[in-house]
C-alpha cells in the first residue's frame, strides 16, 4: 500500500506481465488502481482485475480489517475495475456498492445471480456521500468511456478519482507521475488517450465543463500514475481539453503495409519528399509497428496517409485491420490520402478511400496507384501530392 493523503491509501493490483488490452498493445504493462479511504464508514474506491484480488487484499488488510469496509464505490463497471467486487463483498458482505444508474445495470448483467444480494446505493451527478470527515461527491461521466463512467472527488482532500480518464498503461513500482518522468507519463498518457478515449471528445470536453471550477491538488485515476503535482495537473488537463477538441498539428503519417515492395517505394518516396520540405512526418510499416502506437501518432497528425497492395481483390488484411480500428475511434479534422500498387483490378482502393472517409477523413484528391512496379514517373507524381499536403498545412 501507499500513502497519497491524510487517510487516502493506494491498495491497487501491478500487472507486469500484461501485454495486449483489447488489441491495444502494453509493452510496460498497467495497473488497476484501487484507493482505500479510512474514516467512521471506510470505503473503497474501485477494485482490480479478477486475478489481482489477492494482492489487493493483503494491501488493505496493511491497513484496515476488510470487514470494516463499508462502501465499495464502483466508477466503472468494466471488469479491469469491477472484477473483484464479488471476492471483495464475501470480506464485507454489509458493504453497499456505490454506482451511477447505468453502473448498477451493468453489474447486475455482469455478476448476474451474484449481484442479487448486493446491496446498490445508486447515485447521480452532484449526489454526495459523507462517510465521516470526508465527503464524497459524485459526477457522471457517460461514455468516457463507458455509460456508467463516474468520478469520485473527495472535498476535503481535493482529490479526483476519475477512473479511466487521465489514465495510463504502465506498470511501475512508483505511483506517482513525478517519480517516473513526465516525458515517459505523457506519452502513455497519449497512446491511451488515442486508443480508448478519443471517439468521445464531446463528452470528455462535458466532464472537464462539469469540473472546471473544482479544486484538484491530486489526480488519482484507475490506470498508471498519480497526478500530484500542480503543473503536470494543469498539462494532462490542458492535454484532455486539446485532444478533446480534435486539434492537430502540422504532421503528417504514412502508414502501410507491402507484398513485393512497390507499395513500400511509393511510402518511401512520399516520406522523403515531405520530409524535404521540413514537414514533421513518421513512417510505419503494419508488419514492424503495432496499430495502437500508429494511432498514439495520428492522434496528433493533421493528415494520414494510407498504403496498401491489392490482394485478391481486397486490401491486405494488415491494413483492413488498421482501418477498421481507425474507423472505431474516428480521429476528425483529419485529411487522408490513398496510394498502393495492384496487378489488374483497382477496385480495392475504393474501400481504401471509403474507409479513410469513414474514419471522417477528407481525402487530399485522387489516390497513386500503380501498375506493378512503380515508374521513375510514378514516384515524380508524388510531388504534387506533397504540394497539396503543404497547402493544406
Amino acid at each position: 500500500m501507499v500513502k497519497i493523503a491524510q487517510d487516502i491509501y493506494w491498495t491497487g493490483y501491478i500487472d507486469w506481465n500484461l501485454r495486449s488490452f483489447h488489441g491495444y498493445s502494453t509493452p510496460q504493462g498497467s495497473t488497476y488502481n484501487a484507493y482505500l479511504i479510512l474514516d467512521e464508514k471506510p470505503a473503497l474506491i474501485d477494485t482490480v482485475k479478477h486475478y489481482g484480488f489477492d494482492e489487493m487484499l493483503l494491501r488493505i488488510k496493511e491497513i484496515i480489517e476488510p470487514g470494516k469496509i463499508k462502501y465499495i464505490i464502483s466508477n466503472h463497471t468494466e471488469l479491469d475495475h469491477s472484477g473483484s467486487i464479488a471476492k471483495l463483498l464475501a470480506c464485507c458482505p454489509d458493504a453497499e456498492v456505490v454506482c451511477s444508474p447505468k453502473g448498477e445495470e451493468g453489474l447486475k448483467k455482469h455478476f448476474l445471480a451474484a449481484s442479487k444480494n448486493w446491496q446498490f446505493k445508486v447515485v447521480n451527478s452532484g449526489d454526495t456521500l459523507k462517510i465521516g470527515k470526508h465527503d464524497l461527491k459524485f459526477f457522471l461521466m457517460p461514455m468516457v468511456h463507458w455509460p456508467d463512467s463516474m468520478a469520485t472527488y473527495s472535498a476535503s482532500d481535493s482529490i479526483l478519482f476519475p477512473n479511466d480518464a487521465f489514465g495510463q498503461h504502465y506498470a511501475s513500482a512508483e505511483r506517482f507521475a513525478d517519480e517516473v518522468g513526465m516525458d515517459i507519463v505523457i506519452k502513455e498518457a497519449k497512446k491511451y488517450y488515442a486508443n480508448i478515449v478519443m471517439p468521445y471528445g464531446g463528452q470528455v470536453q462535458k466532464a472537464l465543463e462539469a469540473l472546471k471550477d473544482v479544486k484538484i491538488d491530486v489526480i488519482s485515476p484507475s490506470h498508471g500514475l498519480i497526478w500530484r503535482r500542480k503543473e503536470d495537473i494543469e498539462k494532462i488537463i490542458t492535454l484532455y481539453k486539446k485532444w478533446s477538441s480534435y486539434e492537430s498539428e502540422k504532421s503528417v503519417v504514412i502508414v502501410y503495409d507491402t507484398m513485393w515492395h512497390s507499395t513500400e517505394s511509393l511510402a518511401i518516396k512520399l516520406y522523403e519528399l515531405i520530409d524535404r520540405e521540413n514537414i514533421p512526418v513518421k513512417l510505419f510499416n503494419l508488419q514492424n509497428t503495432h496499430i495502437s502506437d500508429i494511432i498514439a501518432e495520428v492522434i496528433s497528425a493533421r493528415v494520414v496517409a494510407a498504403g496498401s497492395p491489392v490482394l485478391n481483390n481486397k486490401i491486405l488484411p494488415t491494413m483492413g485491420a488498421f482501418l477498421t480500428y481507425l474507423k472505431g475511434l474516428k480521429p476528425k479534422n483529419r485529411y487522408g490520402f490513398t496510394f498502393g500498387s495492384y496487378g489488374w483490378a483497382k477496385i480495392a482502393f475504393k474501400e481504401l478511400e471509403d474507409s479513410l472517409k469513414e474514419a471522417g477523413m477528407e481525402l487530399i484528391g485522387d489516390g497513386s496507384y500503380v501498375n506493378y512496379v512503380p515508374t521513375a514517373e510514378d514516384l515524380d507524381n508524388l510531388n504534387g501530392v506533397v504540394l497539396k499536403i503543404k497547402n493544406l498545412l
